[in-house]
């Protein structure tokens, strides 16, 4: 029974024991999860052996070696560095990515390749693995499908945008992309011509070529782009392969002047990776302006400078922008990693059920784990915001880097210049971006600048960008072959293939050029009728010819798929009808003047006349007698001042005034009377049924047009006439035969075409037939070339320049008659004198006669005060008489208005002279000898 107790208490012991013992472990691992890892591995996947390589592993050797001598920072775990060399191969860099995750890293750092972080995109999408690269610039990589690939350098699509901007500044509109052929070269160069599409510029040619492409490639392809009109290189390569481009293009005579070259960010990833560039490498690149990304300077970035001096690791004696950005990817995750383990993070990986080796396979795909955790990190990295040595680090939405921007760049002499800034903020500037954070965006084009550039061949003028190679093909000119008014265009069986006013003009505006245009002349027409003008405008736009010399009329629709150069000839619409001679009219002495004129000119007659018989009434004795004595008086004087004929004499200060002035506004009134009569007797008059467009639109007759012209679809789609009204003219007898028939007798009423046309064709005809009504429309002739076409614009220049010194005129006395027809078919309208010529005249002598008028009554007015006020005082003295004396009474009334207007001047001053002589004779018996008052009785 002991031994059976004591083995009990054993027991007892033994469980207590182990109980205890599972409680610490379970604490102790409980302890070991809350606590940070010791170790986090990061692994990093680029070409060790390239510039970027070479520049970048320092940089990240660097930051590891900082964060983990720095215990503050990542509060005791460090970071272990799993790095993997890409070796320049897609294939290879594939396979080392799928090693590194394999390694069950919690972040890898590149690829900077764009083609290997497309596969690799995949991969970590799949195990939730963050993806930074410092070097895939690929536009591609920002898609919604690679939410783990993380750019921490600037996207190219900001720099083709930078680039867009500069050929904008220039004023270049077409360019030569000599892109490598993968994946960064492809979507690079595609953005590239999206951005150039919005300032209506574009790519002419894309020249791509393979990775790794041989010199001889290249030499080929630079031979072939050398053949075409562009001169301004757009070099989008790698950094390893790029040099060999300048090379070349060195031995070929591409870097002198006239060429313009431009590249990405990769030629100065090249320079600034060494110390000092050797002399035969900056004798290729004179010239040549370059992009390179824009780190603002900082005491990080010094304080980095220095430490690069001492690096043991270093491979090059200077470092890159790239270095840069891969030394702050390694401190994103560093600071991420410390945010994600103070919010409880926990690192940890699973296996993927999806992922699992078949058939005996040997790849391994269970070894691909993922990590839990992620989705968070990835979280958390894309919402850090710290200061780098590039700059501030901070994503956008579309998880690109805040506020790009580039520094621009041009190389020359021995050494490399700023010219200027781009952002996105404000574009072109020649301030630096962190400047221009401070203030307002601005991106307007006034606001746009750039200092000098030093091009190829040491030029500070601005290139041309284009050139008309002398071992390219000649232009392919369509030539209308007219069957009608050739003295314009027309086939000539000489060497030149064409002639005619429009050929002359273009072959003197080429001679003008300071380069040569190899041209050639094709007729476009069978000769039998005149081609349409619309389709020879539209096989231009489709590139079957590089341009049409002629007659070609500029319209709204044509400028839409073409560019014409400035109008060389002004044209228009206009409407030519038959006309007849006006026989003289017995009612010809009333045509020059317009009813209007007549009316106002007799009315003021009878107005001055009855102004001056007011004014010269009360003092002219002529001016007086019965009424209708005096009526007759006013309407014979204001007649006979026509003819200056008036005998009555004018005696009064403001009748003379009048007078005189009327007499001068008579005087301009029959002179110009006798002009217009003259003249309208004197020139032939002419008239037509038709008297313009309007008349035409208004009437159904038939209308002639040209064969080919483009009045066809105006008076159809613009002036809504039918076209079955409209007869098509194949030559100039078919035009005067429609004519001379009439719309009733099979022919036309009118024929519309455009001016220069209807000049020759009446002096073709001697003036039988002549234009009726105005131009209705206003345009001209230009030559039409493709679009953007740069010779659209020199040719221009080139034709003002024919048109100031008078060669444009002397051309035309040589094809055109000098001769031209009356465009007016009736003198008499023109000749007609209408009251907008005189109104002038009549308003001051209105206004004369209206004061005389108002300085005559305000007279009349004070003379009747005087002589009424005389009156009341004599009406008061008399009430105050007795009333039996009746003696002294007066039967005077008060003197009325009308009495006084018709009283004569002298006999109103007698009587008022009387009227004051009678009132003192009664005011004296009223008063004594001694002045006193004598009473009444």
């Amino acid at each position: 029974m002991e031994l059976i107790f004591c083995l009990k208490r054993a027991f007892l012991v033994w469980v207590s024991c182990l109980w205890v013992t599972m409680v610490v472990v379970g604490q102790g691992a409980n302890d070991s999860s809350a606590a940070r890892p010791k170790e986090v591995k990061v692994g990093a996947l680029f070409t060790l052996n390239s510039f970027i390589g070479r520049s970048a592993k320092p940089a990240i050797l660097a930051a590891f070696d900082e964060i983990n001598s720095n215990p503050s920072i990542l509060k005791g775990t460090k970071l272990k560095l799993i790095l993997h060399d890409t070796n320049c191969s897609e294939f290879l860099g594939t396979v080392e990515g799928l090693q590194l995750i394999e390694d069950e890293v919690v972040a890898a750092i590149g690829p900077q390749s764009s083609g290997i972080a497309h596969v690799i995109s995949h991969v970590v999408n799949e195990l939730h693995v963050p993806l930074l690269s410092f070097g895939a610039t690929d536009p591609t990589l920002s898609a919604l499908q690679y939410p783990y690939f993380l750019r921490t350098t600037m996207s190219d699509y900001f720099q083709m945008y930078a680039i867009a901007d500069m050929l904008e500044y220039f004023g270049w509109r077409e360019i030569i992309a000599i892109f490598v052929d993968d994946d960064y070269g492809r979507n690079g160069i595609s953005v590239l011509g999206d951005a150039l599409a919005k300032n209506r510029a574009k790519i002419s040619y894309k020249a791509a070529f393979s990775p790794n492409a041989p010199r001889s490639d290249i030499k080929d392809l630079l031979v072939g782009v050398n053949l075409m009109e562009s001169r301004v290189f757009v070099v989008h390569v790698n950094p390893d392969s790029g040099l060999t481009i300048f090379s070349v293009a060195k031995t070929l005579g591409m870097m002198s002047a006239g060429y313009v070259w431009i590249t990405t960010d990769w030629l100065t990833s090249v320079l600034d990776s060494m110390d000092s560039v050797d002399s035969h490498t900056m004798d290729l690149i004179q010239g040549v302006v370059s992009l390179r990304h824009h780190t603002p300077e900082s005491d990080l970035k010094r304080s980095f400078s220095s430490k690069w001096k001492n690096l043991k690791d270093k491979e090059t004696p200077n470092f890159n922008s790239y270095a840069l950005y891969a030394y702050d990817s390694v401190w994103l995750i560093a600071r991420a990693l410390d945010v994600f383990f103070n919010e409880g993070g926990n690192i940890t990986f699973s296996e993927d059920p999806s992922l699992h080796d078949t058939n005996g396979s040997a790849l391994y795909l269970n070894s691909l784990h993922i990590f839990d955790q992620g989705p968070k990190f990835l979280k958390i990295l894309l919402s850090m915001n710290f200061t780098g040595l590039t700059g501030l680090i901070q994503f956008d939405s579309e998880k690109n880097l805040i506020r790009p921007s580039y520094d621009i760049l041009n190389i020359g002499g021995t050494g490399i210049r700023t010219i200027g800034y781009w952002s996105n903020y404000s574009h072109l500037s020649t301030v630096a971006p962190e400047i221009l954070y401070t203030k307002p965006p601005n991106i307007s084009a006034s606001n746009q600048h750039l200092y000098s550039v030093i091009w190829p061949g040491e030029m500070t003028a601005n290139p041309k960008g284009w050139v008309f190679p002398n071992n390219g093909k000649p232009l392919r000119i369509a030539v209308p072959n007219r069957v009608t008014f050739k003295e314009f265009v027309s086939k000539d069986n000489g060497p030149s293939g064409a002639k005619g006013y429009c050929i002359d003009v273009f072959e003197a505006a080429i001679n003008l050029l300071a380069y040569p245009v190899p041209h050639t002349y094709i007729l476009y027409g069978d000769g039998n009728r005149n081609p349409e003008f619309n389709n020879i405008v539209f096989d231009v736009s489709q590139n079957k010819y590089d341009a049409t010399v002629g007659d070609i009329t500029i319209t709204t629709n044509r400028t839409r798929i073409v560019d014409f150069t400035q109008p060389y000839m002004e044209s228009g619409l206009v409407v030519v009808a038959p006309v007849r001679e006006v026989k003289s009219s017995p009612w010809s002495f009333l045509k020059p003047f317009t009813w209007q004129m007549w009316c106002v000119t007799a009315a003021f007659f009878l107005f001055v006349g009855a102004v001056v018989w007011i004014l010269e009434h009360r003092m002219n004795p002529e001016f007086r007698g019965p009424p209708r004595q005096q009526l007759i008086t006013i309407f014979w004087f204001s007649f006979s001042t026509m003819f200056f004929a008036h005998r009555e004499n004018t005696v009064s200060t403001l009748g003379r005034l009048v007078l005189i002035l009327w007499l001068f506004v008579v005087l301009i009134i029959n002179s110009s009377y006798t002009a217009s009569l003259t003249s309208i007797l004197t020139v032939q008059q002419l008239t037509s049924r038709v008297q313009g467009i309007d008349s035409l639109i208004a009437s159904s007759d038939p209308i002639g047009i040209q064969d080919g012209s483009f009045a066809h679809n105006y008076l159809v789609e613009e002036l809504n006439i039918a076209e079955s009204r409209l007869r098509t003219m194949k030559t100039q007898d078919d035009y005067v035969a429609a004519l001379q028939k009439g719309p009733s007798n099979g022919g036309v009423a009118a024929i519309v075409d455009e001016l220069p046309y209807i000049e020759l064709f009446l002096v073709n005809t001697k003036c039988t037939f002549r234009t009726v009504g105005q131009e209705f429309t206003k345009s001209g002739w230009g030559f039409a070339f493709q679009r953007d076409s740069p010779l659209a614009v020199d040719l221009s220049t080139a034709i003002l320049q024919l048109s100031e010194n008078g060669d444009l005129q002397r051309i035309h006395d040589k094809w055109l008659s000098s001769d031209a027809c009356s465009s007016q078919p009736n003198p008499v309208d023109e000749n007609r004198l209408s009251l907008d010529s005189f109104w002038g005249l009549f308003l001051v002598c209105g206004i004369a006669c209206s004061i005389g008028l108002l300085l005559f009554f305000w007279r009349i007015w004070q003379q009747y005060r005087l002589v009424n006020k005389d009156d009341e005082e004599e009406a008061a003295r008399e009430r105050e008489l007795p009333p039996d004396d009746g003696s002294r009474r007066s039967t005077q009334r008060a003197t009325s208005f009308k009495s006084i207007l018709d009283i004569k001047e002298k006999e109103f001053k007698e009587m008022l002279k009387l009227k004051r002589k009678s009132s003192d004779q009664k005011r004296a018996p009223s008063q004594s000898s001694d002045g006193q008052p004598i009473s009444p009785s």
